[in-house]
């Protein structure tokens, strides 16, 4: 999820896999961890050779925070596996934009945002800090720039609710009073969802309220 990782798929028996994979160690070992290889030798793991849909070898495969990035099939010379593990790596701005994650106070993630206006990861950042500071509007402001995700419903339940229910006792009492308001009430339904959502899935009670939910609606 956090270093690029290239898969490089071969089977012994596979000339071009022998050229190829020397080069490919070389090339990423330059990168001094930065990027990562895994060597998938397709007669041993064919379930993987398959999930990769592999037709031919060697095919090379990138994996860019957990989802398949660029690839190519074949041997290829040095210098364009070189341009091709190098295409991997974050440019410096990605990096500097890591480390004012990183240091996350709100001057460093401003100066991330100017360097990268769109990243959700430091919007939804700014945004937790501005709720937790008791800046419902300007967080709520920041998460209407950015899809939706179960980061930002989170962030936006507890923006919504001011912070008002501490513990997931008063979340709990709170969900069983809006039961009997939720059928005609649409504020009444929103802060119902938006409860569940600070209650969270991991929450036995939260499937359980999700279903009287549904059996007060329909």
């Amino acid at each position: 999820m956090t270093t690029p990782v290239v898969v490089d798929l071969w089977a012994p028996w596979c000339g071009p896999c022998t050229q190829l994979g020397p080069i490919l160690e070389k090339v990423v070992a330059e990168t001094e961890g930065a990027v990562l290889l895994a060597k998938v030798n397709v007669d041993e793991n064919p379930q993987i050779a398959q999930a990769f849909k592999a037709q031919s070898i060697p095919a090379v495969h990138a994996i860019i925070e957990g989802k398949l990035g660029p690839s190519f099939l074949g041997a290829k010379p040095e210098s364009e596996v070189r341009e091709f593990v190098q295409s991997l790596l974050p440019t410096r701005e990605q990096s500097e934009v890591e480390r004012l994650r990183e240091i996350g106070d709100e001057a460093s993630l401003l100066a991330a945002l100017e360097l990268e206006p769109a990243d959700e990861l430091t919007i939804c950042d700014l945004a937790e800090l501005y709720a937790g500071d008791g800046r419902f509007d300007e967080a709520l402001r920041l998460l209407d720039r950015v899809p939706e995700s179960a980061d930002t419903r989170r962030i936006a339940a507890y923006a919504r609710s001011e912070g008002r229910y501490a513990t997931d006792e008063s979340i709990v009492d709170r969900l069983t009073v809006l039961l009997d308001q939720v059928k005609g009430d649409d504020d009444a339904r929103r802060e119902f969802l938006d409860l569940l959502e600070l209650l969270g899935p991991d929450d036995g009670r939260t499937a359980g309220f999700r279903r009287q939910l549904t059996s007060r609606l329909f």
